[in-house]
């Protein structure tokens, strides 16, 4: 993830010291999962709504973690643990932010971390070919995904597909 997003920020124009910033920091997007019982985050199918909506605490839970640090890195993961699953369209979580309001880090991992996920077997899924993402990616443009984002994406393709198979 810290590497995708390295790439969609060098590529988005954001300077040396943010993409650096993004690269230390986006690791701990999921910091908050440590709060979640096993037994919802290595569910072999598909969650209750009620699991689900414990799932979504994780946001809440990182931030807490990691908004009184001090230090630039640990204060941009605070934003972005808070921030990487709010979508575009407004229909996100935990606040339901839209669009450029979603801090740009936020957008950046929400892309990153969603690649990755699909493209790795789970315990509850197989991995996603390379055209189901790209038609995901495509559907969500606007949606769950920043445009100018998704576009980013695919313009940098390979660079994304060689980060793949050097760290599977």
């Amino acid at each position: 993830v810290a590497k995708y997003s390295r790439v969609l920020a060098a590529a988005y124009g954001l300077c040396e010291d943010d993409i650096d910033m993004l690269e230390l920091a986006s690791p701990m997007h999921d910091i908050g999962k440590i709060a979640i019982p096993d037994a919802i985050l290595n569910k072999p199918g598909p969650l209750t709504p009620t699991e689900f909506e414990v799932i979504k605490t994780h946001t809440n839970i990182g931030y807490d973690m990691l908004c009184k640090a001090k230090g630039m890195v640990l204060q941009s993961a605070a934003t972005i643990a808070l921030e990487h699953h709010e979508r575009f369209d407004g229909n996100g979580y935990p606040s339901g932010k839209k669009g450029k309001d979603i801090h740009i880090f936020g957008r950046i991992v929400g892309i990153a971390d969603v690649f990755d996920a699909l493209g790795v077997e789970r315990v509850y899924k197989k991995a996603w070919t390379l055209d189901e993402i790209k038609e995901y990616f495509s559907e969500q443009r606007g949606k769950q995904f920043d445009p100018d984002l998704v576009d980013i994406f695919f313009s940098n393709i390979e660079e994304i597909l060689l980060i793949q198979s050097r760290f599977p």
